[in-house]
């Protein structure tokens, strides 16, 4: 094979690595960061995952949520309220856990859709795409502390505000500028 092509394979999976290990770091820091918000405070993790799987397209951010999970799981603290909640499988097999899983599936979602200049189009495509999040996320919690428990108030309402902010914001974003980077 010619030179000068291996080495353009060479630089392109070089880029994809480091495009994923920079996804997993924005990943992390939406998670450490707390934003004081009504009534829980909120992070920018559903955020930045619709956000990798819009920009990236769905294999490339679903090999970087998968990537950060991994992280997670062999015990890096890059989930929110690490090491101070436990890390590793420790911290996935608790309450959130379903809502960590659920963002692969949220990131590949937001990754298929075409999204456009239109804001309510874009806003609907994202609702639609975090939606796995809560689903699996209030399932995992509902399993863990019990049906008989209020799960809707515990992992769905304090959060919905947030959600739809976010949504929002990304939606103006996707709107406006239209800059993804694969397809």
């Amino acid at each position: 094979m010619d030179k000068i092509l291996l080495k353009n394979i060479y630089t392109r999976k070089l880029n994809l690595i480091l495009i994923v290990f920079v996804g997993t770091l924005l990943l992390t820091l939406s998670a450490k960061i707390k934003v004081p918000f009504i009534p829980v405070p909120m992070t920018m993790q559903t955020f930045i995952v619709l956000f990798l799987g819009y920009y990236l397209g769905p294999k490339l951010a679903l090999a970087t949520v998968a990537l950060y999970i991994f992280e997670g799981v062999l015990g890096f603290p890059v989930f929110t309220d690490t090491p101070e909640k436990g890390i590793g499988i420790s911290y996935i097999v608790g309450h959130t856990g379903g809502y960590i899983l659920g963002f692969i599936i949220s990131s590949f979602l937001a990754g298929t859709q075409n999204y456009n200049r239109n804001f309510f189009s874009n806003l609907f495509k994202l609702l639609l795409s975090v939606l796995p999040i809560y689903i699996l996320g209030l399932l995992w919690l509902g399993n863990i502390i019990g049906w008989d428990k209020p799960v809707l108030e515990f992992g769905l309402y304090p959060f919905i505000y947030a959600e739809i902010f976010k949504l929002i914001l990304l939606s103006v974003i996707i709107s406006k500028f239209n800059f993804r980077l694969f397809r």
